[in-house]
């Protein structure tokens, strides 16, 4: 079942302590999402659709394609050295803001983005016994429109509507293969200071969204099929908050600082439901499982440089992770972060720019001591390279 899989990309995979996806775009991906007092372009639909109010009066469309690469985690410790696989993995994206409607200015826009995911897979019998397979897919629809409330203030609201899918598999003395799949809704909100061109101050929130997944399971003890049923559970993807400030100096540089609260909190544990008992495999697969996330903070630096036709970018973050080591585990080796990123742009002509930005995410090597490890994992990194094209019309 998917839910399962949510939890264990929701440390493991990428960029935002847990299974987050922050970057979807050119610009975000080049300033290691550092990218939302200064968020401009069909993008800003997505990162801060306030600031959709001051684009130029056009309509933007931008349609990027992003490579992940994950590398393998070793973990060495008292029970042997393992390794997880490789994964990689192409993630679509696609922004849209509109030109200005009527006369007070507003502006409607949407984003089509994978929001969180992945998957994180190991074949050594040890890891297996918890963590033979967690995948998670996504993708979330999300419409916004925004409005001036004065000359030098705007807002902007979104509906968020995210599609889930996922697999979580593990194999022992019992064993499980679960599937799952859900439609959720949740909301963003944005609001915009700009008293100048050079100068921006911006809060954007994204809702906490529980993912409701719904699926069908197949338990085994040894090689009996024990269960084969429906099955359920409910697994927050958290809300967010990101406070920013922007400003550009004659130079045309503008340097941007990001700090981004991500509300963690709301993972309590894992519980999944059935609707009949399943008897001597309740203790492993029905009993509630703590989780206990607490919420943590990303701060974020982001570099533009304008030249003639030429945008030239670069990021710098350090992610906190939101996993204790008390339960931490081979589907969620977490840990803090340094995010380093650059990339560029380049106007073809009036109508038409591309794009090609690259990020690395560097884990921490941390060292885990609870109930089920003791040992570390290390080498942990992912690989990001977005490319698109941006039309004006």
């Amino acid at each position: 079942m998917k839910i399962i899989v949510i939890s264990a990309v929701a440390a493991a995979t990428l960029m935002a302590g847990g299974y987050a996806i922050p970057e979807s775009s050119i610009n975000a991906t080049a300033l290691s999402a550092a990218y939302v007092a200064n968020a401009h372009g069909a993008d800003a639909a997505y990162y801060n659709p306030a600031a959709m109010v001051y684009n130029e009066d056009a309509n933007l469309l931008e349609v990027d394609m992003t490579y992940i690469g994950l590398s393998e985690i070793d973990f060495s410790g008292t029970t042997g050295n393992y390794s997880s696989k490789k994964e990689n993995f192409l993630v679509p994206s696609l922004h849209y803001t509109s030109k200005k409607l009527g006369d007070n200015g507003a502006r409607v826009g949407f984003s089509i983005v994978v929001p969180a995911g992945l998957s994180k897979r190991w074949d050594s019998t040890v890891p297996k016994a918890s963590a033979e397979e967690f995948t998670l897919k996504t993708i979330e629809f999300n419409p916004s429109i925004a409005m001036p409330l004065s000359d030098t203030v705007s807002m902007g609201v979104g509906f968020r509507v995210i599609s889930s899918s996922g697999v979580v598999k593990s194999t022992y003395v019992v064993s499980r293969d679960m599937e799952g799949s859900a439609i959720d809704y949740g909301y963003n909100l944005a609001l915009m200071y700009k008293p100048s061109s050079a100068f921006s101050v911006a809060a954007a929130y994204r809702s906490n969204i529980d993912l409701s997944i719904e699926g069908s399971a197949k338990l085994y003890s040894g090689s009996t099929l024990a269960y084969s049923g429906d099955a359920s559970v409910s697994v927050p993807l958290p809300a967010t908050l990101n406070l920013a400030t922007a400003y550009t100096f004659d130079s045309g540089t503008t340097v941007e600082a990001v700090y981004e609260r991500t509300f963690w909190s709301a993972y309590k544990n894992l519980d999944f439901n059935y609707p009949v008992s399943i008897g001597g495999l309740a203790p492993y697969f029905d009993a509630p499982k703590a989780k206990n996330y607490e919420s943590s903070n990303t701060y974020r630096l982001g570099l533009t440089q304008k030249y003639d036709k030429w945008t030239a970018m670069a990021g710098l973050a350090y992610d906190e992770t939101p996993v204790p080591e008390s339960t931490l585990g081979y589907e969620l080796p977490d840990s803090d972060a340094w995010i380093v990123s650059m990339g560029g742009r380049y106007q073809i002509d009036k109508s038409w720019n591309i794009g090609l930005a690259g990020l690395i995410d560097m884990k921490k090597d941390r060292e885990v001591h609870n109930s089920a490890i003791n040992g570390e994992f290390s080498n942990a990194r992912a690989y990001l390279v977005t490319a698109g094209i941006e039309y004006r019309f």
